[in-house]
């Protein structure tokens, strides 16, 4: 049986002047850093080089580009060969408050089953044209998982159960509209979800790999794959989700810890 044992899961893609700030930033909340390289290029190659170099983090790199989705399912695999039981994910663009980290930390402690999602609070840095279609997006997650159960699908900022994670991941997208997809798949799954309040802000800097055209395209056919599947499911009377079965190391709670209790920090060890 295994204890509650999180990491930081940070995917990358050309961030070279963000992400050992990042690295650097999480670190002072949970030492245990995992960084995906998503096949950058040369500088940002090199930059993630030289964070697994320092022993800021255990680095692993994608031989080419796939998406952020690719790179965040490279992200379990790996997480969970070190041993971890939970991923926090964030992003490497600086964008995250990662001052929140212990809160959702500490939320996915005392409920090591639930996915726990950040649910942003914009400033004013925030583009129009990225709210408007965030709520579109909002909307129709609202049909897919229930009204409520997901605040906001589209923050980076959130825990993953690794079991749970990689078992929902298999049919999920490979780029922006990972994030959505598994969220949804998760809660089809029957797992609690924790919606937590966190700020979000747009950096200088930070680089942003949304492209306006296909990532909305592929977020528009997965809403549609996702409703056609709760609406044939509905129609025949079947579970949204197929039976599977319980993961051969389950994961409990550390003794006592029925309240939340302060998150690890990099001295606790």
């Amino acid at each position: 049986m295994s204890v509650f044992r999180p990491c930081i899961l940070i995917p990358t893609y050309d961030n070279p002047r963000t992400v050992r700030d990042v690295v650097l930033r999480a670190r002072e909340h949970l030492a245990d850093v995992v960084v995906v390289d998503d096949g950058s290029r040369d500088e940002g190659r090199a930059a993630v080089e030289g964070i697994g170099r320092d022993g800021l983090a255990q680095v692993t790199h994608r031989a080419r580009n796939g998406g952020k989705g690719a790179a965040v399912k490279t992200g379990f695999g790996f997480a969970r060969e070190l041993g971890f039981t939970h991923a926090l994910q964030v992003d490497a663009d600086g964008q995250h408050a990662l001052e929140d980290i212990p809160d959702l930390l500490n939320v996915a402690r005392a409920q090591p089953s639930a996915l726990i999602l950040g649910r942003p609070e914009y400033d004013e840095s925030a583009p129009i044209g990225r709210r408007i279609a965030r709520n579109i997006t909002i909307f129709w997650t609202h049909m897919e998982a229930g009204w409520g159960v997901i605040a906001d699908p589209m923050c980076g900022f959130r825990v993953y159960p690794i079991e749970s994670a990689l078992r929902a991941c298999a049919s999920c997208g490979d780029r922006m509209d990972f994030d959505p997809e598994i969220a949804v798949r998760i809660a089809w799954t029957g797992a609690p979800v924790v919606n937590l309040p966190t700020k979000v802000r747009y950096v200088e800097g930070g680089v942003s790999h949304f492209k306006l055209f296909l990532d909305n395209w592929l977020i528009s056919r997965m809403h549609t794959r996702l409703m056609w599947h709760r609406a044939w499911c509905t129609v025949l009377g079947r579970p949204l989700v197929p039976a599977l079965p319980a993961p051969s190391d389950p994961i409990v709670l550390e003794k006592g810890t029925s309240e939340p209790r302060p998150a690890e920090l990099p001295g606790d060890r």
